[in-house]
């Protein structure tokens, strides 16, 4: 394991370690066996689920984890799982979703499910992976998944098999006797049979497969992309790229004596790939606090107590937990910390500058997407740390910013702004999506996958995004990159997260808006933000007409601001004022999402109100409407 600082440092280790030779293993099965042989009694994984430094946490080891494995493997076998069949689960973080994660990858292609979804989306991507087996929670007190699940599983007829966890199996003292007593019933209408997971799992040998392991590289996991809303696209993930992203993390970052903090959902790759794979590669311990990790009750509060507990020497994190930890003291010893490791959206300037201030931990910026199997690059942890840039690409990854031309892609020149493309081992060329209608277009030179990220490079390697090619808002023709407001408004003292969309205009199109959630305890008005920005928005078109003040902004399960849920908010607030100062006896109902013409409004009657009496008002806007 050796870190890098500059771009020299990657290209020199790629040119020594071509990727055909660098790769550890063909398999997850071969890389999790090799990693159990070198480190077999160091602790693998360690979970809780209650938040407090000195709550009962398991621990297992990783010939423990490996055994486990094997028995999921084997089990999901003896249930007609082939290589080509889906396991898919729906799970709250706990130690059987690793299990389940690594043996449904082994046995045949791991399907996780983020459990937040409704239960017609989960019904939805069952479907589409076609899963024969389908692995969730026991009706458990303060959450709905068994319930979501089993509504989901009527929807998707090819489930065969639902195997249930009992987190009961966690709890100690009067809990464990509470419980059962609490325990919700779950109406269930299915036709698929339901095992107890962890029985089921008991009746499995746990020293060998019951079956050959594959022989090579093939789909190992389907992992859904997009929040909370609509039918997710569904991307399909190979042995090698997450054996790559697990490679990356061993060989820069972690060894086997390294503790990781990772309070992020098992149903994304930021925790699945590159921390889960890159501790199976590299032997180190991971910890997931809580079964809905940085959502989880007290978790921000007990925060730097549970670094301490751990001995964390790396910390997992994203924007808006670190910006929630920035709200607490440190009550802790945190000396152990090494590094923070951000991803998942742009992380603010003057966070970055506040938490290195308060902490004394080095935060590394990085940058990744579910369709590249993640990872793609990050700033050096020993080299000069760009804020606001997400560093340099990784070994084996070519980045490439593209424009589009009449006659086909350009490359952009040093610190000009396109469209981020990527070639990597994690990028499966032409197959990206399940659906194939999905992969047209994503691609240039059909290797270089459309990240759909704008972004330059500038003359030290250093990549920089600088928004999403769908969230520019586009003002009279003027397209406004809203990272510009949302990292002055970020420099607000009293703003703690921010969200810059366009707002529908009869005359511009768009015209810029923003969502602030406060710093705890801090006071703002929206009047001060908007004076704020005419200071710190230097252009001028960029400055936000209207600015809200929320409790809470709405929040995809890994902490990014969910824009969609805002753009609803804009759209039903701009055409209920147009409506209302029209006299016309209408008003927005909902806003539903179309798979072809995006974000719809669906309105209602107030009173008497003719077709044409709305067709006037809502013609000057260019997104659709319809009656509900």
């Amino acid at each position: 394991m050796a870190s890098f600082a500059t771009k020299q440092d990657i290209l020199d280790i790629a040119a020594a370690e071509p990727w055909e030779k660098a790769q550890p293993a063909a398999t997850i099965y071969g890389l999790l066996s090799k990693t159990k042989d070198a480190h077999g009694d160091r602790p693998a994984i360690s979970y809780q689920l209650f938040s407090g430094p000195g709550d009962p946490a398991e621990t297992l080891t990783w010939t423990q984890f490996h055994g486990q494995v094997t028995q999921a493997a084997n089990l999901f076998r003896s249930l007609g799982v082939s290589e080509t069949d889906t396991v898919a689960y729906v799970l709250p973080n706990c130690t059987e979703c690793a299990t389940v994660l690594l043996g449904g990858m082994v046995a045949g292609i791991a399907n996780p499910i983020n459990p937040l979804l409704d239960p017609e989306q989960i019904a939805a991507i069952l479907r589409e992976t076609r899963a024969r087996v389908v692995v969730t929670l026991r009706a458990f007190p303060k959450t709905d998944v068994a319930q979501k699940v089993a509504e989901a599983v009527r929807l998707a007829p090819g489930v065969e098999t639902v195997l249930e966890v009992d987190l009961h199996r966690y709890l100690t003292g009067i809990k464990r006797l509470v419980v059962p007593l609490m325990r919700p019933k779950v109406r269930v209408e299915h036709k698929a049979r339901v095992l107890d997971f962890t029985a089921e799992l008991a009746r499995q040998p746990a020293d060998r497969l019951t079956f050959d392991d594959s022989a090579g590289d093939r789909i190992g996991a389907y992992f859904h992309t997009g929040g909370t809303t609509g039918m997710p696209k569904v991307a399909q993930h190979l042995y090698s790229g997450m054996i790559y992203n697990g490679w990356i993390g061993h060989r820069l970052l972690f060894t086997e004596r390294d503790n990781i903090l990772c309070p992020l959902p098992l149903f994304h790759v930021f925790a699945c790939h590159v921390i889960l794979m890159a501790a199976v590669a590299s032997g180190a311990h991971v910890v997931f606090p809580t079964p809905q990790g940085y959502r989880g009750e007290g978790v921000f509060d007990n925060i730097w107590k549970l670094i301490e507990r751990w001995k964390i020497t790396f910390l997992i994190t994203v924007p808006t937990a670190m910006s929630a930890m920035m709200q607490r003291p440190v009550d802790a010893d945190i000396e152990s910390v090494k590094t923070a490791f951000c991803g998942s959206s742009p992380l603010p300037i003057e966070l970055f500058k506040r938490f290195e201030k308060t902490t004394g931990v080095t935060v590394v910026e990085g940058y990744g997407l579910t369709e590249a199997t993640c990872l793609v690059s990050c700033n050096p942890p020993d080299g000069e740390k760009k804020i606001g840039s997400v560093g340099i690409p990784f070994m084996h990854t070519e980045v490439k910013i593209l424009r589009s031309k009449g006659d086909g892609p350009v490359e952009c020149a040093v610190d000009e702004v396109g469209e981020i493309c990527v070639a990597s081992p994690g990028v499966y060329a032409g197959s990206t999506y399940t659906e194939v209608d999905k992969n047209h277009d994503l691609f240039h030179h059909d290797r270089y996958l459309r990240t759909g990220d704008l972004g330059r490079i500038d003359a030290d390697g250093y990549l920089w995004i600088t928004g999403r090619a769908k969230d520019l808002i586009i003002r009279g023709g003027h397209n406004i990159d809203p990272a510009e407001i949302e990292e002055a408004l970020a420099g607000h003292p009293a703003v703690a997260v921010v969200g810059a969309i366009g707002q529908p205009d009869a005359f511009a199109g768009e015209l810029p808006c923003a969502y602030v959630e406060l710093v705890a305890g801090a006071t703002a008005t929206p009047e001060e933000l908007i004076d704020y920005c005419r200071d710190h928005v230097h252009e001028r078109a960029a400055r936000p007409k209207y600015i809200e003040i929320m409790d809470e902004l709405p929040k995809t399960a890994v902490g990014k601001v969910f824009k969609p849920d805002l753009r609803r908010l804009a759209i039903a607030r701009v055409y209920d004022a147009a409506l209302t100062e029209a006299g016309v006896n209408a008003r927005v109902a909902r806003v539903i999402e179309d798979k072809k013409r995006g974000l719809v409004a669906q309105l209602e009657r107030t009173g008497e109100a003719t077709d044409a009496d709305v067709a006037a008002v809502m013609g000057h806007y260019t997104r659709p409407w319809e009656w509900g």
